[in-house]
């Protein structure tokens, strides 16, 4: 399964995707705000050992091929409700790719994984992620305080919840 946008590829992992996955995934300041991470070289190769296909994706620049990023769609077992994730390399980020991938996730999970609902957590304080939420129609539902152990920093911060449902989707995009 392979998603296409503007700018971007997000298609699934391939053990040629080591050097660009450990290159975010092993960075601190990158990881700053993910629930894992920073990863060394075994975790890494678990993590694409592990990828599935129509779930997990490598974010790739159209233009060079390079791997950014990864993202995923994470759907519960009634399959109408799913967590999007998403993490770019920190050179790439604040130039919409976020956005552009996020849009893009949520249009396969409504149009083509027929979900009803899709929601994503991040650090409150994460002005970039939930930033990109926002720009695709997703509102914050909640604050949760001191609920995220932020693992780089070392301290518990407030997790924001943000969703969209399927009809607001399809009422933004009909108008």
């Amino acid at each position: 399964m392979t998603l296409n946008t503007e700018r971007l590829i997000l298609r699934p992992f391939t053990t040629e995707d080591f050097d660009a996955a450990y290159s975010w995934g092993s960075n601190p300041a990158n990881t700053r705000y993910m629930s894992w991470g920073p990863n060394d070289e075994e975790q890494t190769r678990g993590f694409i050992g592990q990828t599935k296909p129509g779930r997990d994706f490598a974010v790739v620049l159209r233009e060079t091929g390079a791997v950014i990023g990864s993202c995923g769609i994470y759907a519960d077992d009634a399959s109408d409700t799913a967590e999007l994730g998403w993490i770019l390399h920190m050179d790439y980020w604040k130039r919409g790719y976020g956005t552009e991938l996020g849009g893009e996730l949520i249009r396969y999970g409504f149009e083509e994984l027929k979900l009803r609902r899709i929601f994503a957590p991040c650090a409150a304080v994460n002005y970039g992620s939930y930033r990109v939420m926002e720009r695709n129609g997703m509102r914050r539902e909640a604050t949760h305080v001191k609920a995220f152990w932020a693992r780089v920093d070392k301290e518990w911060i407030d997790r924001a919840e943000y969703a969209i449902l399927a009809e607001e989707y399809f009422k933004k995009t009909t108008i």
